[in-house]
């Protein structure tokens, strides 16, 4: 049927989930009427259980496998560990990237925190881009961030700290011991361009066309011999895979709009969103991801 609506406009592809852990099915069924509308009225949870157990049984008499056409199985692949994934009739190159993410996907809860760098000289002179060091209240930030993610992160071993190529995050990350350190040159800021060491006045003053096109259209718009929001979110693909993969925490510490793009995929944001998503300086986002979705704390640790 659904091929048939398709009428071959478009590439059709069926991804089925099997899970044959008891365990799991277990945690996901009481997660399920912990959270579901339809038990909300219910205040026996065993009775609900039995109930939401005898609809299982129900799906499970009547639904028929995928067999035919494009499709992707993924079998027990819910924990990350094991399992295996079914591939049939896949080609070309976004199907081939839709296989790729899955196969690097999982559920084990973990941190992701998310910050910009401590103030910058540029920051405080209202300059875009450059590749300045801290303000002073830059330095304390990164003193207090220290702090923050050595008291939140104490036992978790494994966790690391991703920055930037740019100097205003290395210096922010560099009181953080205990953690290794990556650096991403995706995870740099948005090239500006010709435009890069201006003040957005000064772009207004010397620039007014290209001022008054980014303002009409901020996710499109490409600084000359620079980068648009579009282009940043592409570069990012790698960099979301392999947070994806993580098992965990990661700390980004990274430049406004790469942070404002990170934070949209995790809070599936729409993409006309993104640019004016609030991102302040000095501030942590915590995005917990989990069977439960996705869970967001902010944490200000300086005005």
């Amino acid at each position: 049927m659904l091929i048939k609506m398709g009428d071959w406009k478009c590439k059709i592809i069926f991804l089925e989930t099997l899970c044959n852990d008891e365990h799991i099915i277990e945690r996901n069924i009481r997660l399920k009427i912990q959270q579901s509308p339809d038990y909300a009225e219910q205040p026996d949870f065993e009775a609900g259980l039995q109930d939401f157990k005898s609809r299982l049984a129900n799906y499970e008499k009547v639904y028929e496998p995928v067999e035919e056409g494009s499709y992707i199985k993924m079998i027990d692949m819910v924990s990350g560990h094991g399992g295996q994934i079914q591939v049939n009739n896949i080609s070309g190159y976004l199907p081939g990237r839709i296989v790729f993410f899955l196969v690097n996907t999982h559920l084990t809860p973990r941190p992701i925190l998310l910050t910009r760098h401590g103030e910058s000289r540029d920051n405080v002179r209202g300059r875009i881009g450059g590749d300045t060091v801290l303000s002073d209240a830059g330095e304390i930030y990164a003193k207090k961030l220290a702090d923050f993610v050595e008291k939140r992160l104490k036992s978790e071993k494994a966790a690391s700290i991703w920055t930037s190529t740019l100097q205003r995050t290395i210096i922010t990350a560099s009181p953080i011991i205990g953690f290794p350190k990556i650096q991403w040159r995706a995870l740099d800021e948005i090239n500006a361009g010709v435009c890069d060491g201006m003040t957005y006045e000064e772009i207004k003053k010397n620039m007014p066309e290209e001022y008054e096109a980014r303002r009409k259209d901020k996710l499109r718009y490409r600084y000359p011999r620079g980068e648009s929001y579009l282009d940043v979110i592409q570069r990012l693909e790698p960099v979301i895979i392999e947070l994806e993969r993580q098992r965990a925490p990661v700390v980004v510490i990274s430049h406004q709009a790469v942070l404002r793009a990170l934070y949209a995929y995790f809070a599936d944001r729409p993409l006309k969103e993104i640019p004016h998503i609030e991102v302040p300086l000095h501030t942590i986002i915590e995005i917990q991801m989990g069977v439960t979705g996705v869970q967001e704390k902010r944490y200000k640790l300086m005005d």
